[in-house]
């Protein structure tokens, strides 16, 4: 249980990439107060909880009904993973670790940023989404469930009081460091992904 736990804390954390989120939130809220930041931070995450929540309770059962077999998921996920990983080490927006730069600029126009895009798919997107039912998929018993949810319970306290907080983590780390953060969680992403992957491959038999 504490191994699966280590393993979805960890990987939830480069997924959603908590601070990675700060320049974005900051961006997005420029012309709000204080309060009003806070509330847009709390729907955002209350959002991509419940998404997230949604795909770790319902993802495998999704994937039954579609006929779609967990190694395949594995290792297709561990591929779409890999592929944000990469976004993360060239500190890209594709679209895949964050939201691009013209759904930055269209968000910045609309009265409501909190649940699209900041909780989906800036917090809750393809990553994270993908990661979460991944690690479900290795859990064995409830208690190993359990342990997932926890560690994405963290992830999204982490995530929301570093969006509380952005102003002062950002003069302290400033871009450059969000990037460097982003750059290192690419590595331990990229890590990950290739292991789901190789899972995946072993479990399919071709190569176990």
């Amino acid at each position: 249980m504490t191994a699966i736990f280590l393993t979805a804390l960890a990987t939830l954390f480069v997924a959603v990439g908590p601070f990675e989120v700060v320049p974005i939130f900051l961006a997005l809220t420029a012309n709000a107060d204080g309060a009003a930041r806070r509330n847009i931070a709390l729907i955002a995450v209350s959002t991509a909880t419940v998404v997230l929540v949604v795909f770790a309770l319902g993802g495998i059962e999704l994937l039954r009904l579609l006929g779609v077999g967990l190694p395949a998921f594995r290792t297709a996920g561990g591929i779409l993973l890999l592929m944000v990983a990469a976004d993360m080490l060239l500190a890209k927006h594709s679209g895949l670790s964050s939201i691009t730069s013209q759904e930055e600029d269209e968000a910045k126009s609309r009265p409501d940023i909190a649940v699209v895009p900041l909780g989906i798919p800036m917090i809750a997107g393809p990553g994270s989404m993908t990661a979460i039912v991944l690690l479900v998929g290795k859990a064995h018993t409830f208690a190993d469930e359990a342990a997932v949810l926890v560690g994405l319970a963290l992830v999204m306290a982490i995530t929301l009081l570093s969006m509380l907080a952005s102003d002062r983590i950002m003069a302290l780390i400033g871009r450059t460091g969000a990037n460097a953060i982003a750059r290192v969680s690419g590595i331990l992403l990229a890590a990950l992904a290739m292991q789901f992957i190789f899972d995946g491959l072993s479990a399919s038999h071709l190569f176990g």
